[in-house]
C-alpha cells in the first residue's frame, strides 16, 4: 500500500473512523504542512485547500472497500493499527493535528486555513461568508496579478498534478495550451480530458494544438542530449516550417490574454520540443514579449 494512503487511514483512525470530507481535507492539509517532506499537494478550490491526489486516494480505497462514503463523510473499515505504520515524525504530527484541530468542525477548520494560509482561500465559495473584510483583503492580496504579457512554458515531468496546477495559478496564467500530439499520459491527471477539467475548475482555459507535438514513434531511444538535438533538428526542420499559422494562432492567444503556458511532459527544457517552438513563435514578426520557463 501506498504510504500516503496510510497516512489517510492512520488519520480517520484518531478520529474515531471517520470524519466529514471539508474537515478531512483541511485536517490533511494542516498534517503536510508539517511534514519534512508533504505526501500531498493542495490546490486553492471551491472551500480552499484541496487535494485531487487525495480525493483519488480515497476513491480508490472506497472501491477496494477499506473506507465507506457518504455525500458527507468517510469511514474506515479498517482494523490494522494504521498509525503504528507511520514514521516516527508523522506520528508526532498526527497526534499534534488530533490535540489541536481534533474539536473543530468544517467551518472552524476552513476559516483557521483562510486566515493562516490565505492564497489556498482565493478560489474559495465560503470566504465571503465566514472572513470579515479585512481578513477578505489578505486573501485577495495573496491572489497572484500580473499585466505583463509573458510566454510561458512549463512541464509536468517530476511534480504532482497540484503542483502543476499551483504553477499555473502563481504565474497568472489565463489559458494553458497543450503542444503534445498526443496529450494521454500514465501520470495522474495529465491526459486531455483530466488536465481540461482541472484546469476550467480553476479558471485556466485549455486549448490542445497536436500539430506542432512530435510523435511517439519518433520519440523512441532518446539516451543523450544528442539523440534529442537530432530529433530537434527534424522537427525544426520538418514541423516548425509547415505549422507557421498554428504558430501564429498561439501568438495571437498570447497578445489577447497576456499570459499563457505552452505545456508538454519533460522538466528539463532542453530535452522538450517546446523550447525550439517557444523560439519560433518568438521569431514571428511583431513579437515583443518575454518568453519563460517554469
Amino acid at each position: 500500500m501506498f504510504y500516503r494512503r496510510k497516512i489517510i487511514l492512520a488519520l480517520l483512525q484518531l478520529f474515531e473512523g471517520q470524519i466529514d470530507k471539508i474537515s478531512l481535507q483541511k485536517l490533511l492539509f494542516l498534517f503536510t504542512q508539517r511534514q519534512k517532506k508533504a505526501d500531498y499537494d493542495f490546490i486553492p478550490y471551491k472551500y480552499g485547500c484541496y487535494s485531487y491526489s487525495a480525493n483519488a486516494d480515497l476513491t480508490a480505497m472506497v472501491r477496494k472497500g477499506m473506507l465507506s462514503e457518504t455525500a458527507s463523510h468517510f469511514s474506515s473499515n479498517e482494523i490494522t493499527n494504521y498509525f503504528n505504520t507511520l514514521k516516527v515524525d508523522d506520528k508526532r504530527v498526527m497526534l499534534y493535528i488530533k490535540e489541536q484541530y481534533g474539536k473543530m468542525n468544517a467551518d472552524t477548520l476552513m476559516k483557521h486555513t483562510y486566515l493562516n494560509f490565505p492564497y489556498w482561500a482565493i478560489n474559495s465559495l465560503k470566504a465571503q461568508e465566514i472572513l470579515t473584510t479585512e481578513q477578505l483583503k489578505k486573501v485577495d492580496n495573496s491572489r497572484p496579478k500580473s499585466n505583463k504579457t509573458i510566454l510561458f512554458t512549463i512541464g509536468y515531468e517530476g511534480i504532482s498534478l497540484e503542483e502543476y496546477l499551483n504553477r499555473l495559478l502563481k504565474n497568472d496564467i489565463k489559458i494553458l495550451v497543450d503542444v503534445r500530439n498526443n496529450p494521454l499520459s500514465m501520470k495522474y491527471g495529465f491526459s486531455k480530458s483530466q488536465l481540461q477539467r482541472y484546469c476550467n475548475s480553476l479558471g485556466i482555459d485549455y486549448i490542445h494544438f497536436p500539430e506542432v507535438g512530435i510523435q511517439s514513434q519518433q520519440r523512441q531511444e532518446l539516451n543523450t542530449q544528442s539523440d534529442y538535438d537530432k530529433l530537434f533538428a527534424i522537427y525544426c526542420e520538418n514541423n516548425l516550417t509547415k505549422t507557421t499559422s498554428s504558430q501564429e494562432k498561439i501568438l495571437n492567444l498570447l497578445k489577447e490574454n497576456k499570459r499563457i503556458a505552452l505545456t508538454c511532459f519533460e522538466s528539463n527544457i532542453c530535452q522538450c520540443h517546446r523550447k525550439h517552438l517557444a523560439e519560433a513563435i518568438e521569431n514571428l514578426p511583431n513579437f515583443e514579449y518575454e518568453v519563460k520557463h517554469i
